[in-house]
């Protein structure tokens, strides 16, 4: 089956990405090999990543995708297939994934949405950044180790405490 999605080339998307046991902190725990991933598929297939913020079961991410380019759905496809990659063996796996040769790791589909102007970017932004406040895994978005929120604050383009961080 494909999933009809929204494909605007060059544009910026909204993601999120999750696991499929929601309870599991793979994301986290595998940072480094989650990290390799995106790297790889940057590599061959440049996009740029404007916020991002990885929690352990679940990612949200602003992408940015060269002029002319709509291929999303290829780069969630690799990143998701190397990190994957990456780890163990081990996971229970339904009989529809094992009858098509797939981990059990990542939810299928994921939730993509087409950034529209200057205003809807800065309130996803925002949302990537407080999401580890949101979901209480810190009690200021500075805290959260996984987030762009650090680039975002080295670069002047946020105080440190945002959103009533005092870190």
């Amino acid at each position: 089956m494909r999933y009809r999605r929204a494909q605007v080339a060059g544009g910026t998307y909204f993601f999120t990405v999750t696991l499929a046991d929601r309870s599991q902190d793979l994301l986290t725990r595998h940072i480094d090999a989650l990290r390799a991933a995106f790297r790889a598929v940057h590599q061959r297939h440049p996009f740029r990543i404007p916020a991002i913020v990885v929690l352990p079961e679940h990612l949200h991410c602003i992408w940015q995708l060269p002029q002319g380019d709509c291929a999303y759905p290829t780069r969630w496809a690799l990143i998701k297939s190397g990190f994957s990659r990456a780890l163990d063996d081990g996971e229970p796996v339904s009989l529809s994934r094992h009858l098509k040769r797939e981990r059990g790791i990542w939810q299928r589909r994921y939730w993509e949405h087409c950034i529209r102007d200057a205003d809807d970017l800065q309130r996803h932004i925002d949302y990537i950044h407080f999401n580890p406040v949101k979901h209480g895994r810190a009690r200021c978005p500075a805290e959260w180790p996984f987030s762009s929120i650090h680039r975002h604050i080295a670069q002047g383009l946020l105080p440190i405490d945002w959103a009533g961080g005092d870190t």
